[in-house]
Formats: structure tokens, sequence, C-alpha cells
């Protein structure tokens, strides 16, 4: 496999792929999730704080992936979107949490609200999958949706 980053905004992406699957749920399979990670303050100058206060304090940092594989898994393409977010510190008590999410709430919760920071990056296997994920990302880039491109309105 070969990796790259992706050069196209992760909104216009995830937008594109919310209305593509509304459209047409089978082309792609999704995997989604939220893991939040809780650490120890380590001792930094411009916290200010005291041993006593780290040790009542945690810093947390939530991550979200969505990992975007092709229906037939044989295409050897997986486009992954990643985002972290370090909410700083919070008092003692909050728990390190792994769970999976859908498409929407990965959406709703990490991509429309800007959280964070975000990457794009693609795994392709050979140029057919480089060829089929560069269709796909052409199709994004400009907004179509091949799911409906055969569909009449009335």
């Amino acid at each position: 496999m070969t990796a790259y980053p992706i050069d196209i905004e992760p909104e216009q992406i995830v937008r594109w792929l919310v209305a593509e699957q509304q459209a047409a749920p089978s082309l792609f399979r999704f995997d989604a999730r939220r893991r939040v990670e809780v650490r120890n303050i380590a001792e930094r100058a411009e916290y200010h704080l005291g041993d006593e206060d780290r040790e009542d304090l945690s810093e947390v940092t939530t991550m979200a992936t969505l990992e975007v594989t092709p229906a037939h898994r044989g295409d050897g393409w997986t486009l992954t979107i990643a985002t972290e977010d370090d909410t700083g510190p919070r008092s003692s008590g909050a728990e390190a949490t792994d769970q999976q999410i859908d498409l929407g709430t990965f959406y709703q919760q990490f991509i429309r609200q800007g959280r964070g920071v975000t990457a794009v990056t693609a795994d392709i296997d050979g140029a057919p999958a480089e060829r089929h994920l560069n269709e796909l990302l052409d199709a994004i880039l400009v907004d179509r949706h091949p799911a409906t491109a055969g569909r009449h309105h009335a």
C-alpha cells in the first residue's frame, strides 16, 4: 500500500460522502470511531499549576477517525479522515473511551463544528486503485454524485 495526503477540504469530502450515502447506501463502507484519551498534565510553565493542582486535573484529547473503503474491497483503496481535538485540562474523573460512531455523527460533531486539527490521507494498492480513487476525488471536487446521475426528477 502507498499512502499520500489528500488536498481537499475535509468538510467537502464528508459532506459529499453523507449525500452519497443517502442516495446509495451500498457504494461505500464506513468505519467511524471516536476515542477520548485522558492523560496526566505534564509540568509546564504556561499552566502555572502546582503539584496538587495537576493531580486534580487531567488533559483530555478527543480523536475521531473515519475510514472509507469501496463496497468492493478488491478496489484497493482506503480514504482516512482523522481529527484530533485537544480539549485541554479537565477535572479528574474524565474517563478514556473508544466507541464506534456513524457517518452523520462524525460529520456533525467533528467536521461541521470545525473541532481540532483534521488530516485526510489515502492508501492505495496499485494503479487501478489509484485510478478509482482519483475518479472519486474528482467527483467530490466538482460535487458530482454518480449514485444520482441516472435518476430523473419529475
